[in-house]
């Protein structure tokens, strides 16, 4: 702990903060899209990611139009845009897949389960589900597992197939179980058992 106290005329309202930007153009239209899609400022975040997206292209990069494509299908997902967050997750899909980056691979297909989902295609979100189970495992992940079997439930729920997602909480508790989380596991068969109690 300090004893000097920060002088009042050297705190800055955060309003008053200006956000640096980046000298390259196509890295700034970038920053900017993203800033708009976090203050849900949709259609500006489209446009400077748009900008972002053409810059990238014209120089081939494939990290950069990965990176673009997966916030712009942020920015249709918000706007309820299936189709179009459906073709630009795809897109930056297919370039995290071709690097074998896996990490990344996750984290547009969380996205793409609710796009999925929209889209009313409960196969699709469930393969996708599948293909993180298998990664998260690769991984030893046990919360991303139990996380995404958690989002396979309530598809099957939603879909009417109590006896899948019956089966998608005792495998949540089986894995509970091996970390001898006996109180959780035990809870996850209850609610196995009350779905297919209700049938």
């Amino acid at each position: 702990m300090t004893d000097t106290l920060q002088s009042i005329g050297s705190i800055d309202p955060a309003s008053n903060k200006k956000v640096e930007r980046s000298d390259d153009p196509v890295e700034a239209e970038y920053e900017d899209g993203k800033r708009f899609y976090e203050n849900e400022e949709y259609g500006q975040a489209a446009v400077a990611l748009h900008n972002a997206l053409i810059g990238y292209e014209e120089r081939k990069d494939e990290s950069g139009i990965a990176n673009v494509c997966n916030q712009l299908g942020n920015v249709c997902l918000a706007r309820k845009e299936y189709e179009n967050a459906l073709k630009h997750y795809q897109r930056a899909l297919d370039i995290c897949d071709g690097s074998y980056d896996r990490m990344s691979v996750l984290a547009v297909s969380k996205p793409l389960v609710a796009v999925y989902r929209g889209l009313g295609q409960s196969a699709k979100a469930i393969a996708t589900c599948l293909d993180m189970v298998d990664l998260y495992q690769d991984n030893r992940d046990p919360q991303g597992t139990v996380t995404v079997l958690e989002e396979m439930a309530s598809i099957y729920i939603d879909s009417g197939e109590k006896e899948k997602a019956a089966d998608s909480y005792r495998t949540i508790a089986a894995i509970h179980k091996n970390f001898s989380h006996n109180n959780i596991a035990a809870s996850f068969i209850e609610k196995a058992d009350a779905l297919l109690s209700d049938s």
